[in-house]
């Protein structure tokens, strides 16, 4: 397996290590009686994850979320582009956002209409790219979804962090306006990416 290979399966693997440390036990595993001998620790874990778990996620997501564009780009420089690599990589970043999300909403720390509207272009824009592929054509990633990728990185770790080191100096919620803009650029993308691509689908057909 090749460097850049190696590099888009660590972020798969830092998913589920991101979603030990952000999401605590669930009620009905501590009211358990199988698991009353340790209920104790598993409160204790909860503590932790509850106060402290955010910014130990938010390590796991900054790094994982670094790597998007260093394996593309390596790939491309070294020319080790493979098959695998291409199908792995969107894995990989879907993955990512849709966890920090989904465990966000969890927490209530993001709303789930944000969350609805992030993963909903994510499949829109998949299936249109199934479409496209099964036609032999490649749709490129624009401009406007790496600003969206971007701004969903910055806007989910800001949630982690709970705006630190902002808080600092400052009581501004950035995090959720950065979803915010997210969000729309989110909108946005997935409305470029259909105009430009809306001819893959055969209307005629409907």
């Amino acid at each position: 397996m090749n460097l850049p290979n190696k590099i888009t399966l660590s972020r798969i693997f830092m998913v589920p290590l991101f979603m030990i440390f952000i999401l605590p036990f669930p009620k009905w595993m501590l009211a358990s009686s199988t698991l009353l001998f340790m209920r104790p620790e598993l409160r204790n874990i909860n503590h932790f994850i509850l106060h402290y778990g955010n910014y130990i996620a938010a390590v796991f997501f900054i790094i994982a979320a670094s790597t998007d564009g260093v394996d593309g780009y390596i790939a491309r420089k070294k020319k080790l582009v493979t098959k695998f690599g291409i199908f792995l990589d969107p894995i990989a970043d879907k993955l990512l956002v849709t966890g920090a999300l989904i465990a966000l909403v969890e927490r209530n720390e993001v709303t789930g209409w944000a969350a609805m509207i992030i993963i909903a272009r994510e499949f829109i824009v998949t299936g249109l790219r199934l479409v496209a592929a099964g036609e032999g054509t490649v749709i490129a990633a624009s401009k406007w979804g790496k600003f969206k990728t971007i701004t969903q990185i910055v806007a989910i770790a800001a949630s982690l962090t709970k705006n630190f080191p902002f808080t600092l100096i400052t009581d501004f919620p950035f995090d959720r306006y950065f979803m915010l803009i997210a969000v729309v650029i989110t909108i946005y993308s997935g409305y470029d990416y259909i105009k430009k691509n809306l001819s893959v689908i055969d209307l005629n057909q409907i």
